[in-house]
């Protein structure tokens, strides 16, 4: 029997070819500490329809390139969207200031050509 696995598709970037992120907790043998381990499948899907964030199944199937050797059997389930992180404050009230320092400065530089101006024609 073929081996199957199910996971989450973490890139949808190359053409008929995704990358499926596997995630299985383990307990280690001597000190019973449970830990994540994550393992990247390259895999096969010929009508580029699986996308990122969705749930898939694979199966294991004779060698396709040198990295992929799992063809798409099936989507289990659409992914709901990204989410996007917002801005950090701190990043968006430093490049206010930034702006708000640009302004002044190319103030003070408009002042001083208007003072020379004025002081070339005296």
């Amino acid at each position: 029997m073929a081996h199957t696995l199910i996971g989450t598709v973490t890139s949808d970037k190359r053409d008929k070819t995704i990358t499926v992120s596997i995630v299985n907790r383990e307990t280690h043998p001597l000190y019973r500490k449970q830990y994540t381990k994550t393992r990247k499948y390259t895999a096969h899907d010929e009508k580029n329809e699986a996308k990122m964030g969705d749930r898939v199944e694979i199966v294991q199937v004779a060698p396709i390139s040198k990295t992929k050797s799992f063809k798409l059997v099936r989507i289990i389930e659409r992914s709901r969207g990204t989410v996007e992180l917002k801005e950090d404050v701190n990043t968006v009230a430093e490049e206010k200031k930034v702006g708000a320092d640009e302004a002044v400065r190319q103030a003070r530089v408009a002042e001083k050509k208007a003072e020379k101006s004025e002081g070339e024609e005296a």
